[in-house]
């Protein structure tokens, strides 16, 4: 087997569904498709709005934003796979759009974080909120996210450019996944597996540890309010974020431990898996927010019309 520094990848459709790739192709575009209006239609509303002018609603803005990013760094290489057939990409360009899905899944995550600590400030310290929770403050830490992302993944792409790549080069997704690629390598690559598994612990196990600790804290003060009626509407604003948190993190981990520790899982579930990852997130955020937020839904009504059904209600 002859190994190369510039090799070229194969993205995998649904194998064994080949000829279905055009059909299969019609539910995603669908799918992309709502993703990409729901999350600028956010980002149009919170602008737009001044009612929305709040931190929560930057916080959901900077969410869509990062959403959309997610959508258009993988829809490309899955639509070209079901359309056209077109399965192969370089290093370079593999590398690229691998650094941009694992930073915007950090900004992702650390967004998250970033609500959770504006609902434990909303409930837990009412008389405060605007005092902490300031328009520098919400981009001092949105800005953070992405600083944090960036510079932690930026190494990954270089490390991965040192490995000789041998074989076939199959990638498992229609996209270019970091554990994916980094099974591909030929050599010890354990300085490299090293150093992604300290890029997880340092994102998204740091940020599910202050997310879990933010509302252990919500619910003990939610559990001290004398009114059955501010209980239930506390924890009626906690459901949006709630619902976006396993959105998220029920795929991430999934697909996780699908790569560590399934090595003989069906290649349809890899698929599977790793769309949802990447498409379900974009798509139901959006969604969530517009069912379950009283504020998006007055904003809908009073810039299209749109009438909805608070859900819960």
């Amino acid at each position: 087997i002859t190994a190369s520094n510039s090799p070229t990848f194969s993205f995998i459709g649904f194998p064994g569904l080949e000829a279905a790739h055009i059909w299969i192709s019609i539910p995603f575009c669908v799918l992309y498709l709502i993703a990409l209006v729901g999350n600028a239609l956010l980002l149009i509303l919170v602008t737009a709005e001044q009612n929305l002018h709040e931190p929560q609603f930057y916080f959901l803005a900077v969410l869509a934003f990062t959403d959309l990013g997610l959508s258009l760094s993988t829809m490309p290489s899955v639509l070209a796979v079901f359309w056209f057939d077109a399965c192969h990409v370089g290093l370079d360009a593999c590398l690229t759009q691998m650094f941009f899905i694992h930073t915007l899944s950090s900004v992702e995550s650390g967004v998250l974080v970033a609500m959770a600590f504006d609902l434990l400030v909303a409930i837990c310290a009412p008389l405060n909120y605007t005092r902490i929770l300031t328009p520098s403050t919400v981009a001092c830490l949105s800005g953070a996210t992405l600083v944090r992302g960036a510079t932690l993944l930026a190494p990954l792409p270089f490390l991965l450019r040192t490995f000789p790549f041998c074989g076939a080069n199959i990638l498992s997704h229609p996209y270019c996944y970091y554990p994916d690629v980094l099974n591909l390598a030929c050599g010890d690559v354990s300085s490299s597996s090293a150093y992604g598994l300290a890029f997880a612990l340092c994102t998204f196990v740091v940020d599910v540890v202050f997310t879990l600790a933010s509302y252990v804290r919500i619910l003990g003060t939610i559990m001290k309010l004398e009114t059955p009626d501010r209980n239930w509407r506390s924890l009626h604003t906690c459901a949006c974020h709630l619902c976006t948190v396993l959105v998220f993190y029920l795929p991430l981990i999934s697909l996780a431990v699908l790569h560590r520790y399934t090595w003989d899982a069906s290649p349809i579930l890899y698929t599977t898996m790793s769309n949802a990852y990447l498409l379900m997130t974009p798509l139901l955020n959006p969604l969530v927010y517009s069912l379950k937020s009283r504020q998006i839904q007055t904003a809908l009504r009073k810039q299209f019309g749109v009438q909805c059904v608070i859900a819960g209600e």
